[in-house]
């Protein structure tokens, strides 16, 4: 009974990430052998990945995309002369991420001739 109200009451502050990690805990063996900050630090980063997840979600399907693409679908063993270091400075968190800058490539990459330009809209 009191588990049912706390997850009530996080649901009611709008915690569902943590509700969701909080019933999860509740349902795994073994979990009271971690302290309560272990246990809590858990919550927290549940609630935190699961609000990062949604704010994501939410840019993906504002942003209509027509295919399903991703960083993380590039083949860099397809000799395209894409540089693996450039490219993972770009989605990381870089001046580029942190600025909210967008990144065009367009056509295929020279790597003589590749350079980023920003736009910022």
């Amino acid at each position: 009974m009191f588990n049912q109200q706390t997850l009530d009451k996080l649901h009611a502050l709008h915690l569902q990430g943590m509700a969701e990690a909080f019933r999860a805990q509740a349902a795994q063996a073994g979990i009271t052998d971690l302290s309560f900050e272990e246990r809590f630090a858990l919550l927290v980063d549940q609630q935190w990945s699961w609000r990062q997840n949604r704010a994501l979600e939410r840019r993906l399907a504002k942003a209509k995309l027509r295919h399903r693409a991703s960083v993380e679908d590039i083949d860099f063993r397809t000799p395209r002369g894409l540089d693996r270091s450039l490219v993972r400075s770009l989605i990381q968190d870089s001046g580029w991420v942190r600025e909210h800058f967008n990144l065009f490539l367009i056509g295929p990459p020279d790597p003589a001739t590749l350079c980023c330009t920003s736009l910022n809209f």
